[in-house]
């Protein structure tokens, strides 16, 4: 089923914040899972399933649904919202963050980040690079007010199989390496892309197709002009490096508005030359071709 079915009553469980970051290089492939059985056959006809929403229509659902249940997601360290929403005859889940929050000096286990800022707008900069470069691994999101400021209100994920995290603790092997690999190349991609210095096992979230969606980016968009993780740009599906060259301030601009400074659009395409001439480096072998 779509990540945007249209009959879906709720959101299925989507994964927080937690604490572990993804390693420079590439995660070993694990062995091939056992072939699933073919399900038994009955008379009854086939299920139709519902046309998927498009970013459009999702945007919409977003902007102008009425909440009608409000609770703590459980996960996470940012007191963000899962909420309940309707409009016209679709209900569904979105997950809403309000945080703002700087520092000059951030410690964590990671470091220490000075000029830090955890912000939810970087979410929908996330949401609007992602489909400028056409990634498609980044929930739809939008500005809307909720309560007394303003806030990012995330389509929560569909047909959640389960997180990296616990995939990776069952020792479960997807059952496509090559697709699995290609769409975590991807992500690494993007995360250096977008300086994302939060990304850990539990925001990358599988679906039952075993399709990948990275989730939680208010603490990306650093305005480091260099790669973090060198290492973690292997190779890149060449209709997306196609879109990565072209891109430019004013189309980064107009894509994400008012929620990234010009400080960090030129950080984002300083980063970008670097992946670029990382990719280049390897010629055709370190581009493929590759359908979300």
């Amino acid at each position: 089923m779509s990540r945007r079915a249209a009959l879906l009553v709720l959101g299925l469980a989507c994964a927080g914040c937690l604490a572990t970051g993804l390693t420079a290089a590439p995660a070993p492939a694990l062995p091939d899972a056992p072939a699933a059985q073919p399900a038994a056959q009955s008379g009854a006809p086939p299920a139709i399933s519902p046309a998927p929403l498009s970013d459009a229509e999702i945007e919409q659902f977003l902007l102008k649904g009425r909440v009608t249940r409000s609770r703590g997601t459980g996960k996470g360290i940012t007191g963000s919202t899962r909420a309940t929403m309707t409009y016209g005859t679709l209900t569904h889940d979105a997950h809403i963050q309000t945080i703002d929050e700087s520092k000059r000096e951030f410690r964590s286990q990671q470091g220490t980040e000075f000029n830090f800022r955890d912000y939810w707008g970087y979410n929908i900069a996330g949401y609007k690079i992602d489909r400028l470069i056409g990634l498609n691994l980044v929930p739809v999101s939008v500005e809307r007010r909720w309560r007394s400021g303003l806030a990012a209100y995330t389509w929560w994920v569909d047909d959640v199989l389960m997180d990296e995290q616990e995939r990776l603790k069952k020792k479960i092997s997807p059952p496509d390496l090559e697709r699995w690999n290609r769409q975590m190349q991807m992500v690494r991609l993007f995360d250096q892309l977008i300086a994302n210095t939060d990304r850990n096992l539990g925001n990358l979230v599988i679906t039952n197709d075993w399709g990948i969606w990275a989730i939680d980016h208010t603490r990306a968009f650093r305005t480091l002009p260099t790669l973090k993780y060198p290492g973690n740009i292997a190779r890149c599906d060449r209709q997306i490096f196609a879109r990565i060259q072209q891109l430019d301030k004013a189309s980064i601009n107009k894509a994400v508005g008012s929620h990234l400074t010009g400080y960090e659009i030129e950080a984002i395409l300083k980063r970008r030359d670097a992946i670029v001439a990382l990719i280049e480096q390897r010629g055709d072998d370190g581009l493929f071709d590759w359908k979300r």
